[in-house]
């Protein structure tokens, strides 16, 4: 069962009522009010945990300032005030990205419309239109919804004529990131109407620009993702098979983390999107071809003390170790003893990580099984399962498949516990 929901307006008015009927103080109010409605079961994530201000003299409601600059902000546009729309955007933008909750409530209550207008009315003026898009990307994190098809053309159009503009570029791809997250339909209207050689295209012509690669890095691989709950089938693979075979995006994210090797979240971003392009034998092959298990290999040899960095490179080669020709590439560019060492300096999810890629590699074939235990996986894969439960099945199996008949060990473990009690 899910989660319960409530307004604005019901929480609100618990917590006048908290203040009014029980001579509680604002905070006070607004604490009990979240624990009545939580220990109901109130989902109350997307709810603003403050007191709104009493009524006016002439007994109407106040409005929570989020909404006060809201209607600021409409009162511009419609006034066609373009010097206060600008200063209105840039305060909405920052309480919107204060928290779920802001713009949760300015979506419900037409924040939208109002950007969309902001948009279309900063036409032509670069710096206005760019503070515009800044405020939709900021109203559409978290509620992709709210997007509809006249606001994916102009994303898509302010990509076309924008190209060149990096700020812009990256303006526009924050959007549509935020629009294609948990959101099949706008993912598949996106990639109908020609993102994908936008997004391509925007890694190469700002190689240089660590903010564009990394956000369009991940735009791509959220184009790949199956997050819908309300879609029972997705485009996800059919969408990885576009980003390779008709944008060349295997070899564009290769060439582009090439001049980031020593940006970690960079490297992390195109790792994570390669993994998630590696659906078929052939790609798995083509990155090896384009030397990017060389380059995987040695960032991994470089970056073994970014936990972050290495997890995104484990599950890169893990996705890519699903060719049984590429294990052998794996193998030879001394993968394994790197695998083993990621094990060694990480206790949290790079563990993990290297417990599944060590499956891959020995899956259908022992050849690799005893030099990773003459390395020493055994007793490191033990540790992790003691020291992290989340890693425990995943790691059991690992040393399942390694030969270590796991099951009968804990067994017998098991069976000595209850002999002794």
């Amino acid at each position: 069962m899910g989660s319960k929901h409530i307004a604005q307006e019901t929480f609100d008015e618990a917590v006048q009522e908290n203040i009014a009927e029980f001579e509680m103080d604002p905070e006070e109010a607004v604490r009990e009010a979240v624990q009545q409605f939580e220990s109901q079961g109130v989902d109350l994530s997307n709810i603003i945990k403050a007191v709104r201000q009493p009524a006016s003299e002439n007994g109407q409601k106040q409005k929570h300032e989020v909404l006060q600059t809201l209607d600021s902000l409409g009162r511009c546009v419609a006034d066609s005030d373009l010097t206060e729309m600008a200063e209105q955007l840039v305060i909405f933008t920052d309480q919107c990205k204060e928290q779920l909750a802001f713009r949760y409530l300015a979506g419900q209550n037409g924040a939208y419309p109002v950007v969309f207008s902001a948009c279309q009315l900063a036409s032509g003026d670069r710096n206005l239109m760019l503070k515009a898009f800044n405020t939709l990307s900021a109203i559409l994190d978290g509620q992709p919804d709210l997007l509809d098809s006249a606001g994916q053309d102009l994303l898509l159009q302010t990509l076309r004529e924008y190209k060149e503009d990096a700020e812009m570029t990256l303006a526009g791809i924050r959007c549509i990131r935020h629009a294609c997250l948990k959101h099949e339909q706008n993912r598949q209207d996106f990639v109908k109407g020609g993102v994908l050689p936008l997004l391509t295209g925007a890694i190469v012509l700002h190689g240089d620009s660590a903010d564009v690669v990394r956000t369009a890095s991940s735009a791509l691989r959220i184009m790949t993702f199956d997050d819908d709950i309300r879609v029972p089938f997705g485009h996800a693979h059919d969408h990885a098979k576009m980003i390779v075979l008709e944008n060349d995006g295997l070899r564009v994210l290769i060439e582009a983390a090439k001049a980031f090797t020593d940006n970690c979240s960079v490297l992390s971003e195109l790792c994570a999107t390669l993994s998630r392009l590696s659906v078929r034998n052939e790609f798995c092959q083509e990155i090896v071809d384009l030397g990017g298990l060389n380059f995987m290999v040695s960032l991994l040899a470089d970056s073994i003390d970014h936990p972050d960095v290495v997890k995104q490179v484990l599950s890169a080669i893990r996705a890519i170790a699903g060719n049984d020709d590429v294990k052998d590439a794996i193998v030879t560019a001394g993968g394994t003893d790197l695998i083993v060492l990621a094990i060694s300096h990480h206790l949290a999810n790079p563990q993990k990580q290297a417990c599944m890629l060590i499956r891959n590699l020995v899956s259908r074939s022992r050849d690799y099984s005893q030099p990773i235990l003459e390395m020493g996986a055994e007793d490191l894969i033990t540790e992790a399962r003691a020291t992290h439960k989340d890693c425990d099945d995943v790691a059991k199996a690992a040393l399942r498949d390694l030969g270590c008949k796991v099951e009968l060990r804990e067994l017998w473990t098991g069976q000595k516990g209850s002999l002794a009690q």
